[in-house]
């Protein structure tokens, strides 16, 4: 038994992430909630999606406002974290509620999502007036309030447990067991709707919620050790956060940084609505092979965190790494672009896969500079991370409304033949999308660049820490 644990500890991947706080076996069950949350985010941000677009003929702009919900409810997870931090039980229990109750709104608007999308999509008769709108968006919005609350909960929790040597391989083993939700819940999901009809679609989605229940309640399960609470103890105020925000906004550098992230995340991320629609609708492929691009765009992600952490372990410039992200997401939307004229499968998947690659570069780029970022006052690492957190989730939602709308504006447009002939196709509306991306991202660029002249001036042009995935936060 030795010899084996032996082994194990050498050659199992993030075997060394364990401690007596948290034995390996409650490490790798408590990373479940991870897999609950990447299975809904792939139904939200990819297959539902493209199901309400070209399955049930949808308008685009809807289904960018539907899905930009969950995203927008993002910025409220500090909130989630503190509230979790000073939550008062008899009992003593923090993390655990956050997490129960996160799994029943994850589950509820799951449960609800696929009846609402059929009124969506007109296949249910009805006489109420934006019924479907109504109700799709309160399953969205339901599912997103829950995924957001379950992982924000789970992850403090795992930090909770973890010591301080091994928190970061802890957050990383959480933060890979996230993708690989995604990715394997891609394929599953791809492989079940391959012969789409209404009612496979139903059991697909509603599987899918009760999969997600049982494996937070299996991974919550006697997580949290009790430590009851006096009724003293219950009712002492508790403290506040507010006052951090005005010191950090302070710094020049700090503002500049939230301009770029906001900028960049904005040009990543205004065609997730339409990546998948894209595919179906202009190169006719179907809903399992759609599917697969979250796969393929979350293997790129993990290419660009693992060349992003190889680069930082050099003691790279931040701002300029993040600058080679952008360049890789040019080089990505304009591979997307070229695979509708050449009708290319192949272009496709690489664009994805690049999307995903420079996406992920960028991301862990301004991340780190948030990180490093000299704290003044009030304002800590803390409030850096979720003033980054703030400014990519809210350019996500934003990005993707206007995402669909300018693709919906640009089509009707087209297809009337007001842009000419040679303009009056459906690829049209997807590919001034893309092109204004690639606008987006030369804009991040310009201004990025003081940030990199600033660090060179002050002979700062290289990351002050090591980083990898550890710190990624999810």
């Amino acid at each position: 038994m030795t010899a084996a644990r032996r082994i194990a500890t050498r050659f199992l991947p993030f075997s060394d992430a364990a401690s007596d706080t948290l034995p390996l076996g409650q490490l790798l069950r408590l990373a479940l909630f991870q897999v609950s949350v990447g299975m809904a985010s792939v139904l939200l941000l990819g297959t539902l999606n493209r199901v309400m677009i070209v399955e049930l003929s949808v308008p685009a702009t809807i289904v960018a406002c539907m899905i930009a919900l969950p995203v927008l409810v993002a910025p409220f997870r500090a909130l989630l974290g503190f509230r979790s931090d000073t939550h008062r039980s008899a009992i003593g229990w923090k993390r655990v509620p956050y997490l129960w109750f996160g799994s029943l709104w994850q589950m509820g608007g799951l449960a609800i999502m696929p009846m609402a999308l059929l009124v969506l999509g007109g296949d249910v008769v009805h006489e109420v007036p934006f019924a479907g709108e109504v109700l799709a968006a309160l399953a969205f919005l339901m599912t997103g309030l829950g995924l957001h609350m379950t992982q924000t909960a789970g992850l403090a929790l795992a930090s909770d447990r973890a010591t301080e040597e091994t928190r970061p391989r802890v957050v990383a083993l959480l933060y890979v067991m996230f993708l690989a939700g995604m990715g394997v819940s891609a394929l599953v999901i791809g492989w079940l709707l391959r012969d789409f009809t209404p009612l496979t679609l139903i059991r697909v989605v509603q599987g899918a919620a009760v999969a997600g229940v049982v494996l937070n309640v299996v991974a919550l399960w006697r997580q949290e050790r009790v430590r009851p609470m006096s009724a003293a103890e219950r009712a002492a105020p508790r403290p506040r956060f507010s006052e951090a925000w005005a010191d950090y906004a302070r710094g020049g550098t700090a503002g500049r940084l939230i301009a770029v992230v906001f900028l960049g995340t904005m040009a990543f991320t205004m065609q997730d609505v339409l990546l998948e629609p894209y595919g179906g609708e202009i190169l006719g492929l179907s809903v399992s092979a759609t599917t697969l691009l979250t796969a393929m765009w979350a293997a790129g992600a993990l290419v660009g965190f693992a060349l992003a952490a190889r680069m930082l372990a050099r003691r790279a410039n931040v701002y300029r790494m993040a600058a080679t992200g952008a360049l890789v997401g040019i080089a990505a939307f304009s591979t997307v672009i070229f695979a509708a004229p050449m009708q290319s499968p192949v272009l496709f998947f690489a664009g994805a896969g690049l999307i995903g690659l420079g996406g992920g570069y960028f991301a862990v780029s301004t991340l780190t500079a948030a990180m490093t970022m000299p704290a003044e006052g009030l304002a800590g690492r803390g409030l850096a991370l979720g003033a980054w957190g703030a400014a990519q989730a809210t350019a996500a939602g934003l990005a993707t409304a206007i995402g669909g709308g300018l693709r919906d504006s640009v089509n009707a447009h087209a297809m009337a033949g007001d842009l000419g002939a040679a303009l009056a196709s459906p690829a049209t509306g997807y590919s001034v999308v893309y092109h204004a991306e690639i606008g987006l991202l030369f804009l991040t660029l310009v201004v990025l660049g003081p940030l990199v002249s600033r660090a060179a001036a002050h002979g700062d042009t290289r990351s002050k820490q090591e980083f990898g995935l550890a710190d990624f936060p999810t």
